[in-house]
């Protein structure tokens, strides 16, 4: 799905950039240029790493130390 619709960004790519080491919307932004015209882009985006963010976590409780 197109999430930033002005630079043809998809949620697969930002997710890719996440995976990658991107940890903000800066870095995104850096690496992508998405939010950067019209910024509607940047609700999704936020959404994109909070849901990354948890799964990481989830992840790291899900292995036993």
């Amino acid at each position: 799905m197109y999430v930033c619709i002005c630079k043809g960004v998809t949620d697969r790519q930002i997710r890719r950039a996440i995976d990658d080491g991107a940890h903000s919307v800066r870095c995104l932004r850096r690496e992508l240029d998405v939010c950067t015209d019209c910024g509607k882009c940047a609700r999704e985006v936020r959404k994109l790493l909070a849901d990354a963010r948890t799964e990481h976590r989830s992840m790291e409780l899900a292995v036993p130390a």
